[in-house]
């Protein structure tokens, strides 16, 4: 009886010895701070805001930043159903509980590691994306220094404990306004108190501070005994916008009180109006494959990206000024009907020089459609004129970038004896149609290519 007495009063002392040891590490993980005001990115606050510490799920920011920037570029579909691989499967928790072989909507998955912080459903998008983790954490961590985040290394998709994955306050606060400025379609999740992952619902994580705090609207929570409570949050009250981060926190009371304290600090010493200087623009093109090839079988196998012009539209309209001027002056007498072309690179602007019976002077700057030479898009097939221009407008100001150069067109066709009208642009070059078509269809918008002469 006594050595059972003994060996169970040993027990005890150990199991409070190891759970002693654990709050230990918790309240020992060094504390960070930044504070920015978000519509400049100037520093409000800051302490050991370049320390490398252990960002914890932290880290999910940079897994979701790559992925909604996969998806951008027509890498990715947010409906493509991703299967779980057994490594994924058993991450240790928070997980959503994603079984070995099932079939998940890529969207269900950014929500899970969003909102919920499931670690099963980060490692699965890293390897949705790039075959593997591990080449995953290699383009997490490219993207971040392409971004400027400097003192960044990232091993995994999660944010668990492991050697060299470590990052800053500093770092992680660029992170978040980097995600509300750069993907303002995807920030919503962050602010949602709870959601629909596919396989059940989901509670933020950062709930509290969303409920408690007037104005927060994200953005992440992480959690482990070597980084301690970690938070990069951020609030909206008025004209302004703060974010707020911190390391090392105590407990998750803790960590929310002094981001709140934080918060408050920022909205004290910002300006209430402001020029908004968002981030510069980041071409990650280098980052990802030029043609892209999925890991995992898709509809779109291979999306190479547009071609970059190598004149800026300034330059082109400049050189075109300077074209029509010189037609002008043409005795059109002795320039009968012809067509005068200068090449720009890949850009030609076309001028018809016409007898003066004829119509008057055309100018064309852009590409040239002239022939049935160049590729379009169609982006629809509608009953009325006006439903074809609102979506041309509205698929022009979604996809800049591929739609660059292009030339917006309604033209009819019956179809099944009814009269339609279809949205076009055309003046594309083969690439950049199809990856036109690949970046609206990961939006769900109907799109296809249309080859010459269509």
């Amino acid at each position: 009886m006594r050595i059972a007495t003994v060996v169970r009063a040993y027990c005890a002392l150990l199991i409070i010895l190891s759970s002693n040891f654990g709050a230990s590490i918790a309240q020992a993980a060094p504390y960070a701070a930044v504070v920015v005001d978000a519509r400049t990115g100037e520093v409000l606050h800051s302490r050991n805001a370049d320390t490398r510490l252990h960002p914890a799920s932290l880290t999910k920011m940079m897994t979701l930043y790559v992925v909604f920037d996969a998806v951008e570029r027509g890498e990715i579909s947010l409906n493509k159903k991703i299967k779980i691989s057994r490594f994924a499967s058993t991450e240790p928790p928070s997980k959503l509980g994603l079984k070995v072989g099932q079939k998940i909507a890529l969207r269900y998955l950014i929500r899970a590691a969003a909102v919920k912080s499931a670690n099963d459903a980060a490692t699965a998008l890293g390897e949705a994306i790039s075959g593997s983790e591990k080449e995953f954490a290699k383009r997490m961590t490219s993207t971040a220094h392409m971004l400027g985040m400097k003192n960044s290394t990232f091993k995994n998709a999660h944010g668990l404990t492991q050697s060299g994955h470590l990052s800053t306050a500093r770092d992680m606060t660029l992170l978040g306004r980097r995600l509300f400025y750069d993907f303002p379609d995807y920030y919503n999740l962050f602010a949602r108190k709870s959601t629909d992952a596919g396989v059940r619902d989901v509670a933020n994580t950062n709930r509290k501070l969303l409920r408690n705090y007037r104005g927060a609207d994200g953005i992440k929570t992480g959690y482990t005994n070597a980084a301690g409570f970690n938070l990069v949050a951020s609030a909206e009250r008025g004209q302004k916008r703060v974010i707020a981060t911190v390391f090392g926190g105590k407990t998750s009371a803790w960590r929310n009180a002094r981001v709140a304290e934080l918060l408050d600090m920022g909205f004290k010493r910002s300006e209430t109006r402001v020029a908004v200087r968002k981030p510069v623009p980041v071409n990650l093109g280098s980052v990802s494959t030029k043609t892209f090839s999925l890991a995992s079988s898709g509809a779109v196998k291979k999306s190479p990206r547009p071609r970059i012009r190598a004149l800026g539209t300034f330059a082109v309209e400049k050189q075109v000024k300077a074209i029509e001027q010189a037609v002008l002056t043409v005795n059109r007498e002795l320039v009968p009907d012809r067509v005068v072309k200068v090449a720009t690179n890949q850009v030609v602007p076309t001028v018809d020089v016409v007898s003066q019976e004829d119509k008057p002077l055309r100018v064309v700057t852009r590409v040239s459609t002239e022939g049935n030479r160049y590729w379009g898009v169609q982006v629809g097939a509608f009953s009325n004129r006006h439903q074809a221009e609102k979506a041309l407008l509205q698929t022009a100001l979604r996809e800049l970038q591929s739609l660059e150069g292009s030339e917006r067109r309604i033209d009819y066709a019956t179809v099944n004896g009814h009269k339609k009208y279809r949205a076009r642009f055309e003046g594309l070059y083969q690439s950049d149609a199809n990856m036109a078509c690949a970046r609206l269809r990961a939006r769900n918008q109907s799109c296809f290519p249309v080859a010459p002469g269509s």
